[in-house]
């Protein structure tokens, strides 16, 4: 996660991060080991650098912020949540292309 206009997103900054937020978030539930997460991670960090001021995209490692996954009940992972004025608006799971994801992100616009 090398992109500084990626967040990382914890248990205890996730109120202000996420539900405080005054941009629709992208919320990417991740795990260091996970394959289809690590080939998602570069489409993310695009979207982040195109969307700058527009749209916050944040990363949850599952590993380190169980309290998170479990709230969200994510079983599988990368799963994606999209979040407009705190509250869960979308979700995908599993690798998605860069398209399908603006495009989720310009329905919440």
């Amino acid at each position: 996660m090398a992109d500084s206009n990626v967040v990382t997103v914890t248990d205890s900054n996730f109120q202000e991060e996420v539900v405080s937020s005054s941009v629709p978030v992208l919320l990417d539930f991740w795990a260091p080991w996970c394959g289809p997460c690590k080939m998602i991670a570069p489409i993310l960090d695009e979207i982040a650098k195109e969307k700058v001021g527009a749209v916050k995209v944040g990363k949850v490692d599952v590993d380190q912020n169980s309290g998170l996954a479990s709230q969200f009940r994510i079983s599988s992972i990368p799963t994606l949540l999209f979040f407009k004025n705190g509250q869960v608006a979308d979700q995908v799971v599993g690798l998605k292309g860069k398209a399908e994801l603006l495009s989720k992100l310009a329905a919440l616009a």
